[in-house]
């Protein structure tokens, strides 16, 4: 009888966190548990805990993904300051639980740090290109603005109408001669 063939482990993790993103994104986090993945997926939960922990774990990797995403989102268009906020937003709104696991949700990840992940610095990058200076100040004041934006209107308390006119104030505010 010839040995059972070792698991592809980065496939059963790309596979159970592609599940939990969309479980997340069309029934919210309190629907993604190991059991219902397990189930989902066919499999036993011991398979989902070879890959993963624990459900911190595995939102810490669905985080990771989103934030790899947000640095293509954020390299996809031209590094100007308003396509940069643009495409921040739109990948906030087209991604609601995804972006809720990068930054509101309880994380293991560290920001600003020296073992942030990869996938962070690069969404980081993103943004410094488009507000440089020295020392990543001025990107951070934008990142922490816009993503403000994107909090508040995903609770519906902005006005829609009025998407532009704040990117375009923030832009004004941001690369004025003498800002930061």
């Amino acid at each position: 009888m010839s040995p059972k063939p070792a698991p592809d482990l980065d496939l059963r993790r790309r596979q159970v966190t592609g599940a939990a993103r969309e479980l997340a994104e069309s029934e919210g986090w309190a629907a993604v548990t190991m059991r219902r993945l397990a189930g989902q997926l066919g499999v036993t939960q011991p398979v989902i805990y070879s890959v993963f922990a624990g459900r911190q774990a595995l939102i810490d990797a669905v985080a990771l993904d989103g934030f790899s995403d947000l640095a293509a989102a954020l390299g996809a268009v031209d590094a100007s300051p308003m396509a940069r906020m643009r495409a921040y937003l739109d990948f906030a709104a087209a991604n609601p639980r995804v972006y809720e696991a990068m930054f509101s949700m309880p994380s293991g990840l560290h920001f600003a740090a020296e073992d942030t992940p990869e996938p962070l610095r690069l969404a980081f990058a993103g943004f410094h290109e488009a507000f440089p200076d020295a020392d990543g100040t001025r990107a951070e004041v934008a990142w922490a603005a816009v993503h403000g934006l994107a909090t508040l209107q995903a609770a519906g308390r902005l006005r829609a109408s009025h998407v532009q006119a704040r990117l375009d104030l923030v832009h004004s505010m941001l690369t004025r001669p003498g800002a930061l």
